[in-house]
């Protein structure tokens, strides 16, 4: 970047102020920073003040000027584009100034302006007005001209506020306006997964609109902004204080909606600073600028990211600046860079000197398309005002008004030898088309501005932007990607919960509550699994529930099953036993008949209860219950008919008593199958009103299904057992009457204790019947139906089973007889 100074008078009474100029039928206006600052002289209001100082020549500047002049004389040698209409020009360096802006635009609206044979014109000046590079001394040029409805058309300014047809009704610009590339901006750092940014922008209409498009369509995209500073070039407290907030932020990507004379002071504080490893995100004003190129300014800059609007694309032009430009455009100088006009004349142009022989930026130089479709644009627009015919003549002599070149310009509509087709919207912007670029080194060292993809807002969502990841060298020179998050992602089983008073990127990692899952990393919620599913350990996936039910291959059903079958088999022993003795006195009494009945009916009670063990099934529910009824009937049945028995026998053994003709064993046998009946009465009615099915019970556990048999009918199942407890109280009434009886001949004590069991066990299965889940509950039935079984067996069969295998001698007549005839005496 070179610095020099030179004067630039701007009082009122001169008209020197176009930097280049040239007669023609038709005059374009140029307004440019060709350079970027200037020294304002004390206005004391006491004397005439001071000129203005401008000095920092800013090169890319000077290449619009340049390419401006090339276009206008291509289209004065092309015959047929205005081919008797000679297009001249008037360009003002408006030295980065609000105020010699306004000067320029005043000397375009009224004509001041030097004239290529030094007299001044009263005429008014131009048709249109080409400029500015920046947004806010466009805003000013197009407000000061808008009265008067001259084009201004900007190759450079991409302020949204510009876009209002109402506020700028002249307005043109040949580059879309920053809506599309603050939305492009938010989509680049979307595709990266950066979700934490920190972000710089000029204060100015450029720098504050579109910062304030990138923030909402951030926000839209779930990216979160650590922090958003502006400065002005003019504030130094504001710059120290960006730079300060860049260097402690923990942001890792920085979006810079910086213009680009701001940008320069940037870069010099970051650079005394040390401030580098950081991954800058840039606007096509500053991303490819060739001055910001500098021994150490690519330690920081490096691997930064941003929007170009494309190289420039002007065949001829590089050999243009060279030679011609000087020869014609600037007269007093020669080839060999001699002055041969006046000194007072030629020293303005001194700053422009060193550029005589150079070229080497023209590569990579923007904006210069731009124009060339502006002045083009201008151009066709001419042509059809002036009515050129097909002769190849034009009507000179027509008066062109600039209000009608801004209604032909609405209407332009043509395609530039590169291919382009140039047209205007509604808001008299072109379309949006964007290259991604990033700052390398080439081979010799050199920085290099890459294209590593595009960006094309006519596309559908989704297609917008194009990239080629591989190709990009990050910040610091790494090949690997920067992570730029306030919080590392949360793995799926997890959700996010946002940190109090921080933004919503910042969050805790939530492991998802009971029954819920996330399989998404960085999920906001967690989703309820389905009824008959529940999380894995991970809560990433929704997984079947367990079924649960009392399983004949776990420890519990196995303990079960081999007490079911040993009481089982311990009864088929009794009767085996019993058969073998069935004409000894101590079987035969108390009816045998109902013996072996009673053993019969024990060995269902033990077998019904493997009916509760394994998975239920529509059969086995039905089975379960109405088996366990009805076989417990047939046992208490026996039990009672053999309390009677004991009852009847002892009252048969009075004197005249014949008791026992109303009472044996065909009486025993249909009480035994009336009792039953009964039952099986109540076990039908169940069934066919409401019966017991397979249930999958979900209420007891949230991780598992127990897999059940229901009740059905409540009134059924509770009717079963209440019949069953009827006949058992019954019973234990009758044997505690005939508990007094001869006890050699007495079952009566025996009947008590195992009803006493039966009850006791019985009584003590409701509560814990109902509180007992899953497949305890079936636990606890089995369990009531096997003890309750084994107190029949062991209370009433034990004694009997003594006497038969230990003490034979007692099993006579006369010793079951004994003492009642002792009594009887």
């Amino acid at each position: 970047m070179f610095i020099k100074r030179i004067n630039v008078t701007v009082d009122g009474d001169s008209c020197k102020y176009a930097l280049l100029s040239k007669d023609g039928d038709v005059i374009i206006g140029g307004a440019f920073s060709i350079h970027s600052a200037v020294i304002l002289p004390s206005f004391l209001f006491t004397e005439k003040p001071e000129p203005l100082i401008c000095y920092s020549l800013n090169l890319r500047e000077l290449r619009f000027a340049q390419t401006m002049i090339f276009v206008i004389e291509e289209i004065n040698r092309s015959s047929s584009l205005l081919p008797n209409v000679s297009i001249g020009y008037r360009i003002y360096d408006n030295c980065g100034s609000r105020f010699l802006s306004m000067r320029a635009a005043m000397a375009l609206m009224n004509g001041q302006e030097l004239r290529a044979d030094g007299a001044c014109s009263g005429k008014a000046a131009v048709q249109a007005i080409i400029g500015e590079s920046e947004s806010t001394p466009t805003i000013v040029l197009a407000k000061t001209t808008g009265p008067f409805k001259i084009p201004i058309i900007s190759h450079a300014a991409t302020c949204e506020c510009l876009s209002s047809r109402k506020e700028f009704p002249s307005f043109f610009r040949t580059i879309a306006s920053d809506y599309y590339q603050s939305t492009a901006l938010a989509q680049l750092v979307k595709h990266f997964g950066w979700t934490w940014v920190g972000a710089v922008n000029s204060d100015s209409d450029y720098g504050n609109n579109g910062m304030a498009i990138f923030l909402e369509a951030a926000k839209e995209e779930g990216i979160c902004v650590e922090y958003s500073e502006k400065f002005d070039r003019s504030e130094t407290t504001k710059l120290m204080k960006v730079v300060d907030t860049i260097r402690k932020g923990t942001a890792k990507v920085v979006i810079l909606f910086v213009a680009h004379i701001e940008m320069n002071i940037l870069i010099e504080q970051l650079i005394l600073k040390n401030v580098t490893g950081l991954q800058f995100i840039g606007v096509e004003v500053w991303i490819t600028a060739v001055n910001l190129i500098t021994p150490t300014s690519y330690s920081v800059l490096g691997g930064s990211l941003g929007l170009d609007v494309g190289k420039a694309n002007i065949e001829g032009f590089a050999d243009y600046v060279l030679k011609d430009f000087w020869e014609t455009a600037i007269p007093c100088f020669l080839t060999g860079g001699n002055i041969s006009q006046d000194e007072n004349t030629c020293s303005r142009y001194k700053d422009l000197l060193p550029f005589q022989n150079f070229n080497e930026d023209i590569s990579e130089l923007r904006y210069a398309n731009g124009i060339y479709s502006a002045i083009y644009a201008v151009a066709h627009s001419l042509h059809s005002l002036l009515r050129c015919t097909e002769n190849q003549r034009c009507n000179k002599d027509k008066i062109i008004q600039p209000w009608q070149v801004s209604e032909a310009l609405k209407k332009v509509n043509f395609t530039t030898k590169s291919g382009e087709q140039v047209w205007f919207d509604s808001t008299g912007a072109t379309s949006a088309k964007y290259d991604v670029v990033n700052w390398q080194l080439g081979v010799n060292g050199e920085v290099q501005f890459k294209q590593v993809g595009y960006y094309d807002a006519s596309m559908p969502p989704g297609e917008q932007i194009v990239l080629t990841t591989k190709n990009i060298v990050w910040a610091g020179g790494k090949t690997e990607k920067p992570r730029s998050v306030c919080s590392e992602s949360c793995p799926p089983g997890t959700r996010k919960a946002v940190q109090k008073g921080r933004p919503v990127c910042c969050y805790d990692c939530v492991p998802c509550a009971e029954g819920e899952i996330s399989n998404m990393t960085d999920s906001n919620n967690c989703e309820q699994c389905p009824g008959e599913y529940w999380p894995n350990a991970e809560r990433d996936k929704c997984v079947l529930k367990v079924i649960e039910f009392l399983s004949v291959t776990e420890v519990m059903g196995i303990v079960l099953l081999l007490f079911s079958l040993f009481g089982a088999g311990l009864t088929i022993l009794v009767a085996i036993l019993f058969l073998i003795n069935k004409d000894t006195p101590i079987v035969r009494a108390n009816n045998s008949e109902l013996s072996f009945l009673l053993l019969f009916s024990l060995a269902l009670c033990f077998l019904c209860s493997l009916t509760f063990i394994g998975r239920p099934s529509e059969w086995s529910c039905m089975l379960r219950h109405t088996a366990f009824g009805i076989t417990f009937v047939l046992c208490i049945s026996c039990v009672l008919g053999k309390t009677i028995v004991v009852l009847m026998a002892f009252r048969a053994t009075l004197p005249g008593s014949n008791v026992m003709k109303w009472f044996g064993p065909p009486q025993q046998r249909l009480s035994v199958f009336a009792f039953t009946l009964i039952q099986v009465i109540i076990c039908v009615l169940w069934l066919t009103i409401s019966a017991p099915l397979p249930y999958k019970n979900m209420k007891y556990y949230k991780e598992k299904i127990i897999l059940e048999c229901s009740l059905g009918s409540s009134i059924g199942f509770w009717a079963v057992l209440g019949y069953i407890g009827f006949l058992a109280l019954l019973c234990f009434v009758l044997a505690f009457l005939a508990r007094k009886l001869p006890d050699n001949f007495n079952e009566a004590k025996f009947i008590i204790f195992s009803m006493l069991i039966f009850c006791a066990v019985w009584i003590t299965f409701i509560p814990a019947y109902i509180s007992s889940p899953g497949k305890f509950t079936v636990a606890v039935e089995i369990f009531a139906i096997l003890a309750s079984s084994f107190g029949l067996l062991f209370c009433i069969f034990t004694p009997k089973c003594y006497i038969i295998l230990l003490k034979p001698e007692l099993n006579t007549k006369k010793h079951v007889m004994g003492k009642m005839a002792s009594k009887s005496l």
